[in-house]
């Protein structure tokens, strides 16, 4: 009698025996005697691994992965595959498993040694997709196939903390980062915010001035229109003076400035690669120091503008207050002269004139010789103005031409000043002045002769030795005290000698 047997939804019958050379596949089937039957299961199963690899770079790194795995179940070969190779053992056994781990293990590190831990990282799709097809390659020899794979994110190995260092440095960045902006976003802020309230500050005070200004100009004005006429002589009299004070004084500060001028051009001249350098040191020191300034700029500019404007108007609101102090006194003074002054009208009517004619001609005068002294100061201001102008520009073509020729000769300073000692004639100064120097000399030339010296063996033995040096010695005294005495006058001491015709 034969048995009947079903399989289930997501399983499968082996069968092997009787009239089955190798093995046979059904879902149902009749088990005939001498035939057996084994019921696999194809639903796939989760692996999850923790893949131990290293990078191209020697850097090690582990891998959490999930793989979902089973048989084919749409490829008879591919079920037969795993009904003879898998299917005896448990899906969920450790020979499963193992044999499993070890075909994803084994791909992975081969991968991961060929790509650098850059590529990894910032390639995980790629990664994971090479590994998919890599490994999907292996298991087709045992009929399965990768239903999904999660490569999950790389992990660092104890020891070894790459991706733990990648982070720290990328939120450094980013907090580096984050306070330069805060700082830049502050110091535009504290900038702005000075700014308004220096602006702020500056419209009040000028509004302030303005309505000072203009309430004493107005009570001023009612004041000055009631002694008006009876002040013209007095303040106009007073006016020439000043006029011809302020016209001295404008003078004396115009020539001052002249002579500065002059005075800052030729310094200026002078010392120009000396204020190239400290201008060069200086870009160097602003540049460290740039941003400080800027900010100390900002705080302190609005701050002077606005003690500067108020004590402006505030100077002239008591230059102002003083003048009208003084026409308020002169005008009181000249209610109380009027009693006096209408027996004396007559007289002072031609004081008056005659003081009107002298003050003209007074003032044509001092214009006149103003005009003079100006016109004098300006040509002696224009010449050395251009003179200053000619000085800079010898001094800016001759640096041109020092620098072109330093070029040439290929940064060789020696040379340069040999050429320039050549071009310029110093070596023929330089011996026009020795020959200057040795001018009206008179050498006179001795010659001496002492013959031979005897030099014979009759003198006691003394060829060669020492005593022949010492006897060419003396015989060397004679002339050079000869010369001396020639040249200086000098005679030798008594204890050495004397010479012809000075004898004692």
């Amino acid at each position: 009698m034969g048995l009947f047997k079903v399989a289930g939804a997501s399983e499968y019958l082996a069968i092997t025996g009787y009239r089955i050379d190798d093995i046979k596949l059904a879902k149902k089937a009749w088990l005939l005697p001498g035939q057996s039957c084994t019921r696999f299961d194809i639903s796939p199963v989760n692996y999850t691994f923790e893949v131990q690899a290293m990078s191209a770079e020697k850097l090690p790194f582990i891998l959490p992965a999930v793989f979902t795995i089973g048989p084919r179940a749409d490829d008879e070969e591919s079920l037969l595959k795993y009904a003879k190779l898998i299917s005896p053992h448990d899906k969920l056994s450790n020979h499963v498993k193992e044999l499993v781990q070890g075909v994803i293990e084994g791909e992975t590190r081969v991968l991961a040694a060929s790509m650098t831990m850059e590529e990894i990282f910032k390639g995980t799709k790629s990664f994971k997709e090479q590994v998919f097809e890599k490994v999907q390659l292996e298991l087709n020899q045992f009929g399965l196939i990768i239903y999904n794979a999660n490569v999950k994110q790389l992990v660092d190995v104890r020891g070894h903390e790459y991706f733990s260092y990648l982070g720290q440095k990328t939120q450094q960045e980013a907090a580096n980062q984050a306070k330069v902006d805060v700082a830049e976003a502050r110091m535009k802020g504290e900038m702005g915010a000075k700014e308004r309230e220096g602006q702020t500050k500056q419209n009040a005070s000028k509004v302030d001035a303005e309505t000072r200004i203009y309430t004493t100009q107005r009570d001023g004005e009612g004041k000055k229109e009631a002694v008006r006429v009876a002040t013209d002589v007095k303040i106009y009299e007073n006016k020439r003076e000043a006029e011809v004070a302020e016209a001295n004084a404008e003078l004396a500060m115009m020539k001052a400035g002249w002579e500065r001028q002059a005075k800052v051009a030729e310094v200026e001249a002078a010392k120009a690669v000396a204020i190239r350098e400290a201008e060069l040191q200086m870009e160097v020191e602003q540049k460290n120091a740039s941003r400080q300034t800027e900010k100390l700029k900002a705080e302190n500019l609005s701050k002077a503008i606005v003690d500067y404007e108020m004590k402006v108007q505030e100077a002239n609101w008591e230059l102002y207050k003083k003048q009208k102090a003084a026409e308020a006194m002169l005008y009181e003074q000249e209610k109380a002269a009027e009693g006096r002054r209408a027996t004396a009208e007559a007289a002072f009517y031609g004081r008056q004139k005659e003081a009107e004619a002298s003050l003209y001609a007074k003032t044509r005068e001092a214009e006149a010789a103003f005009y003079g002294r100006q016109k004098e100061a300006e040509a002696e201001l224009y010449a050395k103005t251009r003179e200053a102008e000619g000085l800079v520009a010898l001094a800016k073509a001759q640096s041109t031409y020092v620098s072109s020729l330093l070029g040439a000769l290929g940064g060789n300073y020696n040379a340069l000043r040999d050429y320039l000692m050549i071009t310029n004639g110093m070596y023929r100064d330089i011996a026009k002045i020795n020959a200057e120097g040795i001018r009206g000399l008179q050498p006179k030339l001795s010659v001496w002769t002492n013959g031979s010296g005897g030099s014979g063996e009759g003198e006691g033995g003394l060829d060669g030795g020492a005593m022949k040096e010492v006897a060419g010695v003396y015989r060397m005294l004679p002339p050079l005290l000869k010369t001396v005495n020639e040249q200086t006058g000098m005679l030798p001491p008594p204890w050495m000698g004397s010479l012809e015709n000075h004898s004692d």
